[in-house]
Formats: C-alpha cells, structure tokens, sequence
C-alpha cells in the first residue's frame, strides 16, 4: 500500500509539473530534426516539385559531407511524374555547383522528353552541367543575383595522356553544346565564346554570367522568381488542357 501511495503522489507531481517545463513536440522536432514541419504542396495539387540542389553525384559516390542530387533518384521521380495523371506540370528548382555530365546530360534528356508542361528556376546558381538542366525545360527563369558558370569539360583523378582522350572529352563537350544550343535561344558560336573565354574565371577559363546576363545572351528565357515560375507553368498547364480538349472534340 505504501509503495502505490508513493507511485500515485509521484504521477500526480508530473501532472502539476508547469507546462513550460515540458518539452513541447515542437522543441522535440527542432532538437531531433533540426527544423520543423515545412509546407508541403496539397494533396491534390497538379503540380510536382523537383529539387536539384550541391552537385550532381554519377556513376562514383562522393564524400559524404558533400550536398548532393543523385541521378538514381532523379530518373525514377521523372518516370513516376510521365505516368502519374494527377501530375499535370513540373516545376525545376535548381541550385547547384554542377557535377557528373553524363548523369546531368541524362536528367536533362529526360526532362527534355516529358509530354507534360515544365519550368525551371535558377536560385543561387546553375553552374556547369547545371545549364543544360535548366535550359531542358519548356520555359526557365533566373533569378535576377543567380549565376551560372559555362566553361569547358574537364577531368579530375588519372587522366592517360594521349590523343584519345582530348578526342573523347571534345565529343563529350559537343554534346552539351548541341543540346544547350537546341532547347535555348542562344547561338553555338556565342555559347562556345562563352564557354572558352579567358579571364573570366580565376585560374580557369569560362564565363561566369549573371541573371540578366543569362537573358541577353539567349540561354534562359526570362529574370524571376518563384511566383512568375508557378505563373508561367499553370499557363502552360492551361494551354496544354485546351489543346487536349479541342482534340477530344
């Protein structure tokens, strides 16, 4: 009997216990997850969200303190949205230092080839193999402090000296050219004049272009945010359910 005095005088301390002594589940978020809930789109939005963010990890794994967008987690996401109907418009948010180009070409190609709507937005940066992924989508925007850095291919680690190598890495380039140049407005030969400037980057060769830049040259459509980017894509979403439904008639 005294043992279950003591119990229940115990349970009834914690009920009396204030409540600002309590951790609430939001300090157990933040202490857990570091941030709390963030807004997710609605259920039924017709809109998905993509996010390619640090670098665009390939065929090798890198450290594990890089940030990285894996291609392998990419490619399934964008097959899943080609064959989910409720997915009606994708939205591309970019912000990344470039990364592997066979895996970039490879995302860039497929967002290039999907039947639905699909808009891109550069934030911070698009550098690298980050400019054919932001110019694969139907229409893209930059934000006005946003850069994107164009330069050539390059290698790192072993590289074997001999003329097939320069042959495979000037293939490997025309290929990013000719895509870039094919989904964007700029011309080859400004692109390449981009791409192999001198003095534009430190220790480097290339040209680093800001917001506007990007505009003027041609390679992304126009300067703005995300709600010109949600706009822009719900008007194409509109047009392309018009067409749809003139068909059906």
């Amino acid at each position: 009997m005294d043992k279950e005095k003591i119990r229940n005088e115990g349970e009834n301390e914690d009920q009396d216990q204030p409540k600002e002594d309590q951790p609430s589940s939001l300090m157990e978020k933040i202490q857990q997850l570091g941030q709390t809930n963030v807004p997710q789109l609605a259920q039924d939005s017709k809109i998905h969200c993509l996010t390619i963010i640090g670098q665009v990890e390939g065929h090798l794994a890198l450290p594990p303190q890089n940030k990285t967008t894996k291609y392998e987690h990419i490619i399934p996401q964008l097959v899943a949205i080609e064959q989910n109907p409720k997915i009606e418009g994708l939205l591309v948010i970019l912000n990344t230092v470039g990364g592997d180009v066979e895996a970039g070409l490879a995302i860039s190609e497929m967002l290039a080839s999907l039947s639905k709507p699909t808009v891109s937005i550069v934030l911070g940066g698009g550098h690298s193999i980050g400019v054919p992924i932001a110019v694969s989508c139907d229409y893209s925007f930059i934000a006005e402090t946003a850069t994107m850095t164009i330069h050539p291919i390059r290698l790192t680690g072993l590289v074997i000296s001999v003329p097939q190598t320069f042959e495979y890495l000037d293939k490997m380039q025309d290929r990013v050219i000719r895509f870039v140049t094919k989904h964007s407005k700029i011309s080859e030969d400004e692109f390449k004049d981009l791409m192999f400037a001198k003095g534009n980057l430190t220790r480097d060769i290339g040209t680093n272009v800001i917001g506007m830049d990007a505009v003027t040259s041609g390679l992304i459509d126009e300067v703005g945010g995300i709600g010109q980017a949600m706009k822009k894509l719900n008007e194409l979403i509109e047009l392309q359910n018009g067409e749809k439904e003139r068909l059906v008639q």
